[in-house]
């Protein structure tokens, strides 16, 4: 019985915030929505009154991990709707000037490193990006998806063969909200 007490996991909804579980759990305040695919053969998700409630079939180990993380998940969703997560990149160009704009779901990068083709990167859905001058600023409700699209800028400004020391041209990340 100790044990039970101890895996079980409740989660308070904050005044305000809609909740729906099922296999896939989602999270509403006004505009802001975030869906997660949560479910684990021997871990339950179910609502009620105003709580979330996480509870296992069996008590292993494996069973305590998937609690806490699927605790983990359902609070970084509830905080992202409350207020939605932001990263900031700077536009870094010491050899070429490079102008990088947004054309539909993807962010474009030209005349990287004297490069003829354009560089692409893709936005997710459900993230907000706008340019500032030589800063790109991201916010969505969701931190993965955030993370995620930040990640995609700084990668398509890779640079391979090159002495990363001498070559610092590129987008990076330089701002995580609540990381």
């Amino acid at each position: 019985m100790i044990e039970e007490r101890r895996l079980r996991k409740e989660i308070t909804i904050p005044a305000g915030i809609e909740v729906h579980v099922d296999e896939i759990v989602t999270v509403k305040k006004n505009t802001l929505e975030v869906k997660k695919k949560l479910s684990y053969p021997t871990v339950k998700l179910s609502k009620k009154d105003n709580k979330i409630i996480i509870e296992p079939k069996r008590f292993t180990k494996r069973e305590k991990k998937i609690i806490n993380t699927f605790k983990s998940h359902i609070a970084n969703m509830i905080k992202g709707v409350e207020e939605p997560y932001e990263y900031q990149l700077k536009v870094c160009s010491s050899h070429f000037p490079m102008s990088v704009t947004i054309e539909g779901k993807k962010l474009v990068v030209k005349n990287f490193l004297g490069e003829k083709v354009p560089r692409k990167a893709d936005i997710l859905e459900n993230t907000e990006v706008k340019i500032d001058g030589d800063v790109i600023t991201i916010h969505s409700p969701d931190k993965e998806i955030a993370g995620q699209t930040a990640a995609n800028f700084e990668q398509c400004t890779r640079i391979t063969n090159k002495d990363r020391r001498i070559f610092q041209d590129g987008l990076w990340i330089t701002k995580k909200s609540r990381g």
